[in-house]
């Protein structure tokens, strides 16, 4: 009897353990097609978590081989998302991630936007935000 309890004992955690570990920290993806297409995703699993981000860049319109997995924080933090753009006129994106607090995250983009650090670019600005939880935000 004490055997039959200590199986469902342990049936019970192993069906529960998987509920339990998604409770814990996520991480965010970034796949880039300069140019083209972005996409982006949280979640647990590096793998899958960029997975899903070049899928969404894919579905943006851009092929998969141009899909690149340009970023991955884990945990995410508070992230951003900035548009930049070269004198030349070309344009991409960089990501700003595993940042512990929106001050924090504004501060680097304050940094990562200064152009008299980066003469050769003529525009950067943040474009998305997401908080710590991988909720999106608006940018302002």
């Amino acid at each position: 009897m004490i055997l039959k309890h200590i199986y469902t004992i342990l049936i019970a955690l192993a069906v529960a353990s998987p509920a339990i570990a998604q409770d814990g920290p996520i991480g965010i993806a970034f796949a880039e097609a300069p140019e083209q297409s972005s996409g982006v995703c949280t979640g647990q699993s590096t793998d899958k978590t960029l997975a899903c981000a070049r899928q969404k860049c894919v579905e943006g319109g851009a092929m998969a081989q141009d899909c690149l997995r340009v970023k991955w924080c884990y945990p995410a933090g508070w992230s951003a998302d900035l548009f930049i753009q070269h004198k030349e006129g070309i344009h991409w994106h960089e990501y700003l991630c595993g940042w512990d607090s929106k001050e924090a995250l504004m501060a680097a983009v304050e940094v990562a936007c200064d152009l008299s650090r980066r003469d050769f670019i003529r525009e950067c600005s943040a474009v998305r935000f997401w908080d710590d939880r991988g909720q999106e935000l608006q940018a302002n």
